[in-house]
């Protein structure tokens, strides 16, 4: 390695750039290089004797990493001129070229922040592609940039397979060991896939963030999945440089934790030296594709320039650590290999630092001069994309008829010709419905197979589709939303369950910061839609206990682009699966159907026996649009009552009392839709109205009540008399002191009373 920074260290690189030290070192270390170059090796020849790596390939290789290096360092001389808006850089990670280039284009990548080289090398397998103009597009944060329209800086194409990531720490993990199981789903069941059947995935992470809880399950899903002899063909990158911005990971950690663990074969490449360091990338990667096991490649890298612009080492970092850390900078050994080859001489190093220089400052400045997002709407425009016609049309496409005879078994056993049914049977349904219509749709979670769910709901399914369509998972709800995006990344429509609402808050970044944000991170070039079933809400007598009665919605009403639909009958359930299925595959959208347990079972309404809770299945084809509400008495004035699931036929019992005690007509109106809520439906229902009661069982603070009274209030209705009825500020207790926090018919009946005192 070339002699960088001598010892003692001298006054003049105290406290300076790093950025700048790493530029000095490298451009002074390749002018002063004394040493006898061998005769240039042939392209095909190997670079050094005794490695694997060809002089052509390591000329590409080297080439993409000075070009990651110029990204970097314009992004730092550019971002105080307020021309670039993000810094952490790939400095001391540039070895990941070698994945690239032992990988496929069509390999799925789910990368690092610190991937530019791993971009550059990759950009080489398709024509067209410009890495240096892409990327400086992504630093401008310019609305022409190709992989997510100015939105965030994000490692992300489209045509090289690369999903964008956000940076929350190993969230991605789960998603990615999901495309792997996807693709040897998609080829069990013959359905098409976007990429080659024997691709792999490509993940890599941080050594810090691979003690993240979340990239713990996807390990764990990975080796337990292998222990089973399914096959998972993820190629697990950690690139290891002992730091996790300012905490140090322990010598030898990674290796440790991960070489001896069964159902994870390990693989040790040195990313500092790419002679080196290929024989290894190249024989994981193999390693990976013709096994179809998960593997682990811990890759040894260094960080140079700190986390990023604004992290100061020098504040914090010991000068002598700094300065070793830059002496092992990967640029450096690489040059020492261009020059010790003959491959290229000092001035041609020089040059081809230089050139990139230019190049990549070149297209920064042009970069600044493009377009930015300007309105909202430019902003916002990928979100949520919904095209209302083509979204019924596909709702109300009804299967043929002989296909659902034979589903069934015959025409007299068909849904619609049954006497009318409860809730759980419905959705049941519904959900047959929905894997004989859609080939592609596969229904997993905990317990959904041979025990038809904690509540039945699934039952006879795994008979009727087999286990490779409807199937149990382990019991981590992260990982059954990574398996759904991995699923949808490769064309499927999953259909997951999570047990129960509580559940979900578990792994709810893997709706919020991931499935949710795909299609705005990438400018709607990547969807991963799905319908995600949960069980929850609160009422189940006899059956206590805050994880089995959660009755809060907030975290979901939060997360932008979502939908959350929440019937309380078995009709309106079924027409509801028919839209949120339509709504995924059309555009592409991550929906949340929330099923009241309470009511699963429930067909009475006011009185044991009357069968007033039990409806008819919906004709087939028959579909709600999206954000409709139903509504019970509309023609009545006196008090109009807002709510959802259990609170419909709580209102409705409740109703009966206010109109004998007061006289007053009560309409009732089921949202069904709470993400987002109707604000227009919501209006027009209270412009008829002389007063409103909001019932919401969820909880008083940040509940859907509050969203509806909004609603009004910014109708011009907000001169109209309201009370609210909700749920308590509390966790649920056991047995019948649950529904002391719950709203009750007689709370509903006392807040019309109070109503009709108001003038």
């Amino acid at each position: 390695m070339f002699a960088v920074v001598p010892d003692p260290i001298p006054a003049r690189m105290r406290g300076l750039n790093r950025a700048e030290v790493c530029d000095v070192n490298f451009l002074e270390a390749v002018r002063a290089w004394r040493g006898m170059p061998r005769p240039r090796p042939a392209p095909d020849a190997p670079i050094l004797p005794g490695s694997t790596l060809t002089a052509a390939a390591f000329g590409d290789l080297f080439e993409s990493q000075l070009l990651s290096r110029q990204l970097d360092l314009m992004a730092r001389v550019l971002r105080v001129q307020n021309k670039v808006f993000y810094t952490i850089g790939s400095s001391g990670h540039e070895g990941n070229a070698l994945l690239a280039r032992a990988c496929r284009h069509t390999d799925p990548a789910f990368l690092h922040y610190r991937s530019g080289a791993f971009m550059a090398e990759r950009a080489r397998l398709v024509p067209g592609m410009d890495p240096v103009r892409d990327a400086a597009l992504s630093f401008a944060a310019s609305a022409d940039d190709p992989a997510s329209g100015g939105r965030h800086k994000v490692w992300g194409s489209k045509p090289l397979w690369v999903l964008p990531q956000t940076s929350t720490i190993a969230s991605h993990l789960p998603k990615a060991l999901g495309t792997a199981l996807a693709i040897e789903s998609g080829r069990r069941l013959s359905q098409p896939l976007p990429i080659p059947a024997d691709s792999i995935v490509m993940c890599s992470f941080g050594d810090a963030s691979a003690n993240h809880a979340t990239a713990q399950t996807a390990f764990n899903t990975a080796m337990w999945s292998a222990y089973q002899k399914l096959p998972v063909p993820i190629l697990f990158v950690c690139e290891d440089n002992g730091l996790g911005i300012s905490v140090k990971t322990p010598e030898g950690w990674i290796a440790e934790r991960f070489s001896r663990q069964p159902g994870l074969d390990y693989f040790f490449a040195d990313g500092l030296d790419l002679a080196a360091g290929h024989a290894q990338v190249q024989a994981a990667v193999e390693h990976c594709r013709r096994t179809r096991r998960p593997t682990f490649l811990h890759l040894r890298t260094t960080r140079l320039m700190g986390h990023a612009g604004t992290d100061f080492e020098v504040e914090w970092r010991a000068l002598a650590e700094l300065c070793t850390a830059e002496a092992q900078d990967p640029l450096l050994r690489s040059a020492q290999i261009a020059l010790e080859s003959g491959w290229m001489d000092a001035a041609g190093v020089e040059a081809a630092y230089e050139t990139l220089r230019a190049r990549c400052m070149a297209a920064a400045i042009d970069a600044d001069t493009r377009p930015k997002l300007q309105t909202l709407q430019e902003v916002i425009t990928p979100l949520a994309p919904y095209t209302p016609a083509a979204v019924q049309a596909e709702a109300e496409r009804v299967a043929p008829v002989e296909a659902r005879q034979a589903l069934y078994g015959g025409a007299d056993a068909l849904p619609e010709r049954q006497p009318p049914r409860h809730l759980a049977i419905q959705i049941n349904h519904g959900l047959q419905e929905l894997l004989g219509k859609y080939p592609q749709a596969l229904l997993f979670g905990e317990d959904v197979a041979q025990k038809g769910g904690v509540y039945t709901v699934t039952r006879d399914l795994l008979r009727r589709f087999g286990p490779r369509r409807v199937f149990n998972t382990l019991l981590d709800e992260t990982m059954i939303l990574g398996m759904a995006q991995g699923l949808a990344n490769m064309g499927m429509l999953p259909i997951p369950e999570i047990q129960y609402l509580a559940y979900l808050h578990n792994a709810i970044d893997q709706l919020r910061g991931e499935a949710c944000s795909l299609q705005f991170f990438s400018n709607d070039q990547f969807r991963n839609p799905m319908l995600v079933r949960v069980a929850g809400l609160g009422y189940q007598k006899g059956f206590g206990g805050h994880f089995h009665n959660d009755n809060s919605i907030t975290a979901l009403r939060d997360i932008p682009g979502l939908v959350v639909g929440c019937p309380s009958r078995g009709d309106d359930a079924v027409m509801m699966l028919r839209t949120l299925a339509a709504l995924a595959r059309v555009d592409g959208r991550v929906a949340v159907f929330l099923e009241p347990i309470a009511l699963y079972m429930t067909k009475d309404l006011h009185a044991a026996g009357d069968g007033q809770w039990l409806f008819d299945y919906p004709a087939p084809g028959q579909a709600l649009v999206l954000g409709e509400g139903r509504v019970y008495a509309p023609d009545a004035t006196d008090l109009v009552i807002f709510t959802y699931g259990n609170g419909v036929p709580m209102a409705l019992r409740a109703a009966t009392g206010i109109e004998q005690q007061l006289g007053w007509q009560v309409r009732v109106v089921d949202l069904r839709w709470l993400v987002p809520l109707n604000a227009a439906f919501i209006g027009a229902q209270a412009a008829t109205a002389q007063r409103v009661l909001v019932l919401d069982e969820g909880r008083q603070s940040g509940g859907v009540g509050e969203g509806v009274i909004t609603a009004l209030v910014e109708a011009g209705h907000g001169h109209l008399p309201v009370r609210r009825v909700c749920g308590a500020d509390t966790y649920t207790p056991l047995a019948g002191a649950a529904m002391f926090g719950l709203p009750s018919d007689n709370a509903v009946i006392g807040a019309a009373l109070d109503l009709a005192q108001e003038p």
